[in-house]
């Protein structure tokens, strides 16, 4: 195990689950809930992820930690106008979101990991 991996939060299910797995479990369980909790949790959530792709970006330059980090705070903008009914996404505005989010984050991950390497 090379220097690099041995610090990458991704390599330990420790780290993976403390970083991205309780953050995702927390948003799907957020689905039935109203408005105002799940927009809370949603927050919470993807700026805890965000930041822990930077962190994990910093400590062993995964690749796309780099480009997931700012993707997911990126994502409380339009989380943040549709709890609040700022920007409306219509009845269907979760499950977008939802799916942006997941989907984003994994052709992020996947096409510059693909494209650039696991680390830099």
């Amino acid at each position: 195990m090379s220097e690099r991996s041995k610090r990458d939060l991704l390599s330990s299910a420790r780290g993976s689950v403390l970083a991205w797995w309780l953050p995702i479990g927390a948003m799907v369980l957020a689905i039935p809930l109203p408005d105002g909790p799940k927009t809370v949790i949603w927050l919470l959530a993807l700026s805890w992820m965000g930041g822990a792709c930077l962190l994990n970006a910093r400590r062993c330059g995964r690749v796309h930690c780099r480009y997931t980090g700012p993707f997911l705070l990126a994502m409380t903008l339009p989380v943040l106008g549709h709890g609040t009914a700022l920007m409306p996404l219509g009845e269907d505005g979760w499950l977008w979101l939802g799916l942006a989010t997941g989907g984003g984050t994994a052709a992020i991950w996947g096409l510059s990991e693909r494209l650039l390497g696991r680390y830099r």
